[in-house]
C-alpha cells in the first residue's frame, strides 16, 4: 500500500496523522479526523510511518508481516463492518487477530497492539478509504503480463517522441543562426 507511506502514528498522541511536509525542524502533520488540525512535530517526536510497521508471526520463513498486508486482509474479510470492539476482552481481541493472521505471535503481539490495529483500521476506513482502493488496484497492475506490456509500449513510444524534439531543436538553432 503506497498510501501508507504518508500516514503515521505519533507516540503520545491519539489517532493517525497524514504527513504533509517533512523538514529539518520536524514534520508537519494533519490529523485524520473531522478537524484536520495541522501540527508541527519536532525532531524528538517519535513518528512511526504505518508502512514501516509489521506484525510478529510464528513462522519459520518470516518473522513478521507488514501492516499493509494485515489491513488488506481485514478489509477483505470484514470490509466496513468490523464486528470486534477495541474495548472488548483479551480473548475477543485474540480471536479477531487469529481470524486475520492465524500465525500471529501470541507472546509478542499484546492485546494493546490489537486494540491499536482495530482503531487504526476504523480511522483509515472512515478518513482515508483511498488506502484500501489503492491496495485493491495494486495487484492487478503488478502482474508480469502487465509489466511486459508496459515495457513494450515504452520502448515503442520512446523513439517516436524523441525524433520530433530533436528536429525542433535543430530548427530552433537554424532559425537563431539565420537571425544573427
Amino acid at each position: 500500500m503506497e498510501a501508507l507511506k504518508q500516514i503515521a502514528n505519533v507516540a503520545g498522541y491519539s489517532g493517525l496523522y497524514r504527513i504533509l511536509k517533512p523538514g529539518r525542524a520536524g514534520v508537519i502533520v494533519e490529523s485524520l479526523d473531522e478537524k484536520k488540525a495541522k501540527t508541527m512535530m519536532g525532531p524528538t517526536a517519535r513518528v512511526s510511518v504505518l508502512n514501516d510497521i509489521s506484525i510478529y508471526v510464528d513462522d519459520d520463513e518470516e518473522q513478521s508481516i507488514p501492516l499493509s498486508a494485515v489491513l488488506t486482509e481485514i478489509n477483505s474479510k470484514y470490509g466496513e463492518t468490523l464486528l470486534v470492539d477495541p474495548k472488548g476482552s483479551n480473548e475477543e481481541l485474540a480471536d479477531f487477530m487469529a481470524s486475520v493472521v492465524p500465525a500471529y505471535d501470541r507472546e509478542r503481539v499484546r492485546p494493546a497492539d490489537i486494540k491499536k490495529l482495530i482503531i487504526w483500521y476504523g480511522i483509515l476506513r472512515q478518513y482515508a478509504p483511498d488506502v484500501f482502493t489503492a491496495a485493491a488496484e495494486e495487484p492487478a497492475e503488478s502482474t508480469p503480463e502487465a509489466a511486459v506490456a508496459t515495457e513494450d509500449a515504452v520502448v515503442e513510444e520512446a523513439p517516436a517522441t524523441d525524433a520530433p524534439v530533436a528536429e525542433e531543436k535543430k530548427a530552433a538553432k537554424t532559425s537563431k543562426a539565420q537571425k544573427a
